[in-house]
């Protein structure tokens, strides 16, 4: 049982652990009922659900890089429908939190999924992927416009009863006024990061390693960027953020929590170990114990940056 250094209150919603499972590392929770101790999971966020079932994109869809991966899965799932009526009487008996990701490649396609999924029972919210080419639109990507995201959160917003999270993209010039415009059209909260675009190529064949070209960069390889970036996005809003991007440990885990967010999401760990999301809980209360510290609240937002701008700029000019 998760103890009470872990407690947290996320959307209004009490967990027992701020440490959650990541959308599309994690199944629809279900597959794994009999290899997580669930004591100490404050949740899961399940596979992108779309309106309709997505194949997903071909062979081979995973690629293992140094310190990480690029997986191109291309959002395969069963479609919203089908989740809720084979998947989500499943999820409700884990009697855990569990949040429904969305995705889609217009406003309406957001809003479908939602509305079915606000008909059902045993969902304690929601985290819109943003991270979709809007097709009506030229294919912009949602994650990457402000007014694009602020339509979409606003119409969502309106739709959904339950929290609403939304997980922005780390694939943009400054995460800032997308945080910013999320917030002030109705988020709840923010996760980021999503993954990075990446490409891995055989230099024998001269092909890319992935049926589908490019890919999402997930692992500890991306830990020091959403450090960035969570970090940015605390500075911006009032909203809880939660942290995702590398976490393969408890201390990672205090990290981003130092960084400012006020919950994490385990990614990518799921792969080569199904229960690191609980490990990495259990390992973060040790972690918190050794510090002398009665309450994982009393480190969030305890990093102190405060960077000389003039040095930042020649830095970045090097």
């Amino acid at each position: 049982m998760a103890t009470a250094r872990l407690t947290t209150t996320l959307c209004g919603l009490s967990l027992p652990s701020p440490v959650l499972a990541a959308s599309g590392t994690f199944g629809y929770g279900v597959e794994f009922e009999n290899l997580v101790d669930w004591r100490w999971i404050g949740g899961f966020v399940v596979k992108g659900l779309s309106r309709e079932p997505i194949a997903g994109n071909p062979p081979p869809r995973l690629w293992e890089t140094a310190s990480g991966m690029i997986n191109s899965v291309g959002l395969q799932n069963i479609g919203v429908r089908a989740f809720v009526r084979d998947k989500l009487p499943g999820i409700r008996r884990l009697g855990v939190a569990a949040f429904a990701n969305v995705f889609g490649y217009c406003v309406d396609d957001y809003l479908e999924v939602l509305r079915v999924l606000e008909d059902a029972e045993g969902l304690a919210g929601y985290e819109l992927n943003v991270s979709c080419p809007n097709t009506r639109h030229g294919g912009i990507y949602f994650s990457s416009d402000p007014g694009l995201l602020a339509n979409l959160v606003a119409a969502a917003r309106r739709v959904a009863r339950r929290p609403l999270i939304v997980k922005l993209s780390p694939n943009v010039a400054s995460i800032a006024p997308l945080a910013k415009a999320a917030e002030e059209s109705g988020a709840d909260a923010l996760s980021l990061i999503n993954t990075l675009i990446a490409l891995a190529v055989d230099a024998r064949s001269r092909r890319p390693r992935l049926g589908a070209g490019f890919g999402g960069l997930s692992g500890p390889a991306i830990k020091p960027v959403a450090l960035r970036f969570v970090w940015e996005a605390v500075q911006a809003v009032r909203v809880p953020v939660v942290g995702i991007g590398g976490i393969a440990s408890g201390e990672d885990a205090a990290e981003f929590l130092v960084a400012g967010a006020r919950a994490v999401e385990v990614g990518t760990a799921n792969f080569w170990d199904p229960n690191a999301t609980a490990r990495i809980a259990r390992q973060l209360d040790r972690f918190l114990a050794g510090q002398g510290v009665r309450h994982v609240s009393e480190i969030v937002g305890t990093l102190r940056l405060e960077p000389n701008r003039d040095e930042q700029e020649n830095c970045h000019n090097r």
